[in-house]
């Protein structure tokens, strides 16, 4: 892939930095990943507007570190806008809610997109493993219906989205399924998955793993293993387990759930692509609504750099998937 030396740098600062924190032992040095991760955090929120964008840290659970960071544009205060759900990538073990990437990538969204954005700071493996994050995001679903006066008044939870690159993704997903099963009387209603190169992956590894292993600059074997491995279920290791490879033998059945119509993002030197690709054709053969985006010289994450055009390019596909969802709820 053709990248600018400046992301070239960046990824390998993540690679290094997360590397260097994670354990044989199936631990990870948080002292370690903290200092790395606050050296590249924005802590600060403020409701003065900042690029349009007004932000809060608003806590939902403090026994388990449970909160979501609220970003609500200005520009859009005399008319109903939709509510964009977010979670964060990371393999389910780094990265948080105020990451300067993720709170620029979330400012974007609510500016470019037109729409109030709760970043979700999930609980993280292998301290807290499957399915705690999946768990995390229903409940952040279900403390917005409950207290819907945080939200500005324009906020309509009744077109709401879910979304979410890499593990991120691989949440989005679960959490929509697990609304659909039980969240009938609620008020809140999820119209829209957003999967940006979401994580998945099974037991066997995929063409595109073994023809990228040496040429993907983020994705490995041995980091995306561990990455499963702390995620899982301590008494399992099966990577055809249902979180991790949702379209495998172990697949639940979506087919009669109102499952959202999801958009589905890969690129050309994700590693992970035969997987993604995988998910968005068992989500068309479940007879479920998707809608594939496909780059053909990127890499795993490249949204997150607003240099590259296919960023902005990808910003404008999410803001007409979420018009043109949004259109249909009202008919």
């Amino acid at each position: 892939p053709r990248l600018p030396l400046s992301i070239r740098i960046a990824y390998f600062f993540v690679r290094i930095t997360t590397d260097f924190s994670l354990r044989r032992d199936g631990t990870v040095n948080r002292l370690l990943a903290n200092f790395f991760q606050h050296a590249v955090s924005n802590m600060l929120t403020t409701t003065k507007p900042r690029a349009g964008v007004r932000t809060a840290d608003i806590v939902v659970d403090v026994s388990r570190n449970l909160w979501f960071r609220l970003f609500v544009p200005t520009h859009v205060a005399d008319r109903r806008i939709p509510v964009v759900v977010f979670f964060h990538g990371g393999g389910f073990v780094f990265m948080s809610a105020d990451l300067k990437h993720y709170d620029n990538v979330c400012r974007r969204f609510a500016t470019e997109i037109g729409a109030v954005v709760v970043s979700v700071n999930y609980r993280l493996a292998p301290e807290h493993r499957y399915p705690s994050p999946y768990e995390d995001g229903c409940d952040v679903l279900r403390f917005l219906d409950q207290n819907k006066h945080l939200l500005p008044e324009n906020a309509d939870l009744s077109r709401c989205f879910l979304a979410g690159d890499s593990s991120g993704g691989n949440i989005s997903h679960h959490v929509a399924k697990r609304w659909c099963e039980s969240a009938a009387e609620s008020s809140s209603r999820v119209i829209g998955v957003v999967a940006i190169q979401p994580l998945f992956n099974g037991k066997i590894p995929s063409k595109s793993e073994v023809e990228l292993e040496s040429v993907d600059v983020i994705i490995s074997f041995e980091r995306t293993n561990w990455f499963l491995k702390a995620f899982l279920p301590s008494d399992s290791d099966d990577f055809d387990h249902e979180a991790i490879n949702v379209s495998g033998p172990n697949a639940a059945d979506v087919s009669k759930l109102d499952f959202p119509t999801t958009m589905v993002v890969i690129s050309e030197f994700d590693s992970l692509k035969d997987w993604q690709r995988k998910y968005y054709e068992w989500l068309k053969d479940s007879g479920k609504e998707a809608v594939l985006v496909e780059y053909p010289n990127m890499v795993h994450g490249f949204y997150i750099f607003p240099e590259l055009p296919e960023s902005t390019h990808l910003i404008n596909r999410i803001k007409d998937f979420v018009t043109d969802q949004c259109a249909k709820a009202t008919k």
